[in-house]
C-alpha cells in the first residue's frame, strides 16, 4: 500500500531537504521528490521511518546497526533483548475457547455487522469461510484458534515488532525508509527483477521493504516469528548478488534449515529477541485449559502456555492433519511464532513457580523444540496435566507417603495406598521397574560395557558368579535460584547409587557363595561400568521423562510449602491435607500389585539371558524402591544465575503472554498464572496511523502496523545480588543475600536393582548468524 507521508513542521522540513541534497540518494534512483528539489507535497510515495515511527531526524551510527556491528558475541544479536516488551492489542483473544452454537447459521456471513473479537464476529467469519468453495477441513474449534485468532495475532504482532525494531535501532534521518517499494527508489532495478523472475515471484507491486537505506543499499526484513517466503528469498539473493546488503531480523530463532537457506542466498540473519505482549481489550480473555496449575475452579489459570498446550494433538498424525487444514488460510508467515507442532511435549517440565503479593501462582514450563514436519510434538495436554497433578499431589500428601518399593520379599509393602492412586505414585513405581530392566540391558555382553563387565567378573568352579545388588537414585545437588518472588529450577540431575544386597527370595538355579573380597571386586565393576550407562538413561532417556517431570514438580511444590509456612496462601487448605483425590491417576487403568507381579516374574525367570563364552546363563537379581523425602540442593548466586541464564527471568515472565524460545537453547517456555488478567492501557502512537487493511472475508482484519506501544524494560523485581552457597545448599532469600531455609523433604531415592534384572516451522537449536 502506498501513500504520501505527512509533511513535517516547516523548520524540520527545510532541514531535511538540506540534508538530502548532500547525500548520494539519487545514485540509486531515489525519486526527485525526496531530494528537496520539489515541494514536500509532491514527494514520491516513500515513507521515512522517522515520520512513521517517530525516530530521530539524525542518522543512526552505522556500527550500531545489524549487518554493520563489529565482530563479537553481539554482532548478530541484540544483547538482553528479552528485557524489552512490545505490547499490542489482540481482540480475538477474547473469544478463545468458545464453541460454535447449534444455530451458528443465524449469524450469517456478513462480518461487517459485528465487532472483531466478539463471538458474533467469529461465528459470521466461520459461516463466511464455510459458505465458499474453499472450506476449512476441520472443526470450528481448530479453525477458531489456528486461523481466526492466529491470523489476527500474527498481523498485529508483525506491526508491533516492526515498530519495536525501528525504534530500538532509531532508524531515522532522511535515508531510512519504511514500508517502501523498490519501484519507488530504483525503478530500473525493479524492472530488471520483474524481467528475470516474473510478477509471480517478485509480486504484483514488486519487492516491498520493511526498512531500506537506498544510499547504502541496506535492506532490513522484520520477522517477529520465523518463516521467510521462498519467493522473497529468490529476489533477495539477487539483490545480494548485485551488491545490496540484506539482513533478516527475527524475534525468534529459525531452525537450522532456514539459516542454511539464508547462508546460501548470502543473506545475513540477526536476532532481536524482544518479547511480544498481546493483551485482550475488555478483560474478557479466558484460557482454553483452565484446569492447569489451579485447584480452584472459580480461579482458572490463563496464559499463552495454557493455550499452546491445549492446542497440542494426541498423535503426530493428528498434528499433521490439523496443520494441513489450517495452512492454506494462515496469513503473514513472517509473524508466525512457535506452534504445538514445533514443541516436544514429551520433555515438558515445570521449571518456575512464583507468587505475587496477592498469592496468585505464576508458573512456566520448559520443553525442547522439535521439527514440526519431521517429528511433530504431540500429547501436550497429557504431559502438562501430569506435571500439574503431581504438583498438587506433593502439596496435599505428607512426605511419609512418598515412597514405593519393589521387593520380591514384600508384596504387601509396595506403596502407600493414597499415593498409589495418583499419577506421581504410578510414575515412581513404573520408573523403579524400568531401572531394573535397564541394569539388565546394561549387562549385555554385546555392548562395550557389558563385555568388559562379564570378562572381569569373579569366576568360581568354572562359572561366572554375580552377587545380589541394590541400585537406587538420589539427586545430585540441584541448581535452583530463588528471586523475584519465585524459584527457578535450573537443573535437577539424578545420581545412581549401588550396593550389594541379597534377598530371601532367590531365582532358580544354583547360587554362588562369594567372599567379601569377591563381592567388593564385582561391585566395583558394577559401579564403574554399569552405573554410568543407567545413569545416562535416567538423565536423558525417554523412558524416564515422566520421572523427571514429576520430580521437577516436587521441587516446585516444596518451595510453595515454604512460602505458605511463612504466610498462608491460596494453597494453604491443600498443603498436608492428605487428600489427593482431586488428582487421581488419569488414562488407562493401573494397579501397583500388577507391577509388582511383573517385577517378581522377571526376577524369578529373568528378562534377559545372555550367553557368555562359557555358555552360562546369567540371572539378574533386583531389589529397590523410591523415596522422595530428601534432596540436596545447591543454590546459586545472582551473579552466577545472570551469567549462566541471562535474561531467563525476563523470558519466563514474558512466557505468560507469549510462548517464547529461550535464546539459542532449543528450548521453549510456556507460561501462565492464576491472577485476574487485566488489559493494559492501549498505547498512543506517536506517529501518523495508516488505515487498516480491508477485512478479508471470513478472517480477522489486519490492523495498522504502527499500533503497538514502544518497547520497555521488563520489571526487574526486587531480588538481591547474591546468594548463599554454604553447607546445606540454602536458597538465596528473595530481595537480599541472606539464605533462607532448605527446601525440605525433597529427593529421589529411586531404588532399583541391580544385579539382575518436549506450527509453523519452529526452530530447533541455532545460534548467531549464518
Amino acid at each position: 500500500m502506498s501513500s504520501h507521508i505527512a509533511s513535517p513542521p516547516r523548520r524540520l522540513r527545510a532541514r531535511l531537504a538540506a540534508v538530502a541534497l548532500g547525500t548520494s540518494l539519487l545514485a540509486v534512483g531515489l525519486p526527485v521528490g525526496l531530494s528537496g528539489a520539489q515541494p514536500e507535497a509532491d514527494a514520491a510515495p516513500v515513507k521515512r521511518c522517522q515520520d512513521k515511527f517517530g525516530t530521530s531526524p539524525k542518522e543512526p551510527a552505522r556500527n550500531t546497526l545489524p549487518g554493520y556491528k563489529p565482530a563479537g558475541p553481539d554482532q548478530w544479536q541484540t544483547p538482553d533483548a528479552e528485557r524489552l516488551f512490545y505490547e499490542f492489542e489482540q481482540p480475538t483473544l477474547n473469544v478463545t475457547g468458545i464453541d460454535a452454537p447449534a444455530d451458528v447459521a443465524k449469524y450469517g456471513t456478513d462480518t461487517g455487522k459485528y465487532k472483531i473479537g466478539t463471538p458474533e464476529h467469529a461465528y459470521a467469519s466461520w459461516n463466511n469461510r464455510q459458505a465458499g468453495s474453499n472450506t476449512y477441513k476441520g472443526p470450528f474449534a481448530d479453525w477458531l484458534q489456528d486461523v481466526y485468532i492466529e491470523n489476527n495475532g500474527r498481523n498485529r504482532r508483525g506491526g508491533g515488532f516492526e515498530r519495536e525494531v525501528v525504534r530500538h535501532f532509531d532508524l531515522g534521518g532522511v535515508n531510512w525508509l519504511c514500508e517502501t517499494y523498490l519501484r519507488d527508489i530504483d525503478p530500473q532495478l525493479d524492472k530488471e527483477l520483474r524481467q528475470k523472475f516474473g510478477d509471480k515471484v517478485v509480486g504484483p507491486n514488486g519487492r516491498r521493504f520493511d526498512a531500506v537505506d537506498p544510499r547504502t543499499k541496506t535492506v532490513y526484513e522484520f520477522k517477529s516469528g520465523i518463516d521467510p517466503k521462498p519467493k522473497q528469498l529468490k529476489v533477495d539473493a539477487e539483490l545480494v548478488r548485485r551488491g545490496w546488503r540484506v539482513v533478516y531480523i527475527h524475534g525468534q530463532d529459525p531452525d537450522p534449515k532456514i539459516k542454511a537457506q539464508y547462508k546460501a542466498a548470502g543473506i545475513d540473519y540477526y536476532r532481536h529477541g524482544a518479547t511480544p505482549a498481546p493483551y485482550a481489550p475488555g478483560n474478557q480473555y479466558k484460557s482454553r485449559f483452565p484446569g492447569l496449575m489451579t485447584a480452584n475452579p472459580a480461579k482458572p489459570s490463563t496464559g499463552a502456555g495454557n493455550d499452546l498446550i491445549n492446542r497440542s494433538m494426541p498423535t503426530p498424525e493428528d498434528v499433521r492433519r490439523r496443520q494441513e487444514a489450517a495452512r492454506p488460510f494462515q496469513e503473514n508467515s513472517k509473524s508466525a511464532l512457535r506452534g504445538p507442532g514445533g514443541v516436544d511435549f514429551s520433555s515438558l517440565e515445570l521449571r518456575y513457580v512464583g507468587q505475587n503479593e496477592t498469592g496468585s501462582l505464576n508458573y512456566s514450563f520448559s520443553a525442547k523444540n522439535t521439527d514440526e514436519d519431521e517429528n511433530p510434538g504431540f500429547g501436550g495436554r497429557e504431559k502438562a496435566q501430569m506435571a500439574s497433578d503431581s504438583f498438587f499431589t506433593w502439596l496435599a500428601l505428607t512426605p511419609d507417603k512418598f515412597w514405593v518399593n519393589l521387593n520380591p520379599d514384600e508384596p504387601d509393602r509396595i506403596m502407600d495406598r493414597s499415593f498409589g492412586k495418583t499419577d506421581a505414585g504410578r510414575v515412581l513405581l513404573d520408573a523403579d521397574l524400568e531401572m531394573k530392566h535397564d541394569f539388565s540391558r546394561a549387562m549385555d555382553p554385546k555392548t562395550p560395557a557389558g563385555a568388559e563387565f562379564w570378562k572381569n567378573l569373579t569366576h568360581k568352579d568354572n562359572r561366572i558368579c554375580l552377587h545380589g545388588i541394590r541400585n537406587w537414585i538420589t539427586p545430585q545437588p540441584a541448581k535452583v535460584r530463588e528471586q523475584d518472588g519465585g524459584i527457578f529450577i535450573l537443573d535437577a540431575p539424578l545420581k545412581v547409587n549401588s550396593v550389594p544386597q541379597e534377598t530371601r527370595t532367590q531365582p532358580p538355579g544354583e547360587q554362588c557363595r562369594l567372599t567379601e573380597a569377591e563381592i567388593r571386586h564385582n561391585q566395583a565393576l558394577v559401579e564403574r561400568l554399569l552405573v554410568p550407562v543407567v545413569e545416562k538413561k535416567i538423565a536423558e532417556g525417554p523412558a524416564y521423562a515422566d520421572l523427571r517431570r514429576v520430580y521437577a514438580s516436587r521441587v516446585a511444590a516444596e518451595w510453595v510449602k515454604q512460602q505458605d509456612a511463612k504466610k498462608p496462601g491460596e494453597f494453604h487448605s491443600i498443603i498436608g491435607s492428605d487428600d489427593a483425590s482431586r488428582w487421581p491417576i488419569r488414562g488407562a487403568k493401573w494397579d501397583s500389585y500388577e507391577v509388582w507381579k511383573n517385577y517378581r516374574k522377571s526376577f524369578m525367570e529373568g528378562d534377559y539371558k545372555y550367553e557368555y563364552k562359557e555358555g552360562e546363563y546369567v540371572y539378574t537379581l533386583t531389589v529397590g524402591g523410591v523415596d522422595f523425602s530428601k534432596s540436596p540442593k545447591k543454590n546459586i548466586s545472582r551473579t552466577q544465575f545472570t551469567a549462566e541464564k541471562p535474561n531467563l527471568s525476563d523470558v519466563t515472565k514474558g512466557s505468560r503472554a507469549e510462548v517464547l524460545g529461550y535464546k539459542d537453547s532449543a528450548t521453549t517456555l510456556l507460561g501462565g498464572d492464576t491472577a485476574v488478567r487485566k488489559s493494559p492501557p492501549k498505547p498512543s502512537p506517536s506517529h501518523p496511523t495508516p488505515s487498516p487493511s480491508p477485512t478479508k472475508p471470513g478472517e480477522p482484519s489486519t490492523p495498522p502496523s504502527g499500533t503497538a506501544g514502544p518497547s520497555k524494560p521488563a520489571d526487574q523485581g526486587s531480588g538481591g545480588t547474591g546468594g548463599g552457597n554454604g553447607p546445606g545448599g540454602d536458597l538465596a532469600h528473595t530481595g537480599s543475600d541472606t539464605p533462607v531455609g532448605l527446601i525440605a523433604g525433597l529427593a529421589a531415592l529411586l531404588a532399583a536393582a541391580g544385579g539382575a534384572l518436549l506450527w509453523w516451522k519452529r526452530g530447533r537449536n541455532g545460534s548467531g548468524q549464518h
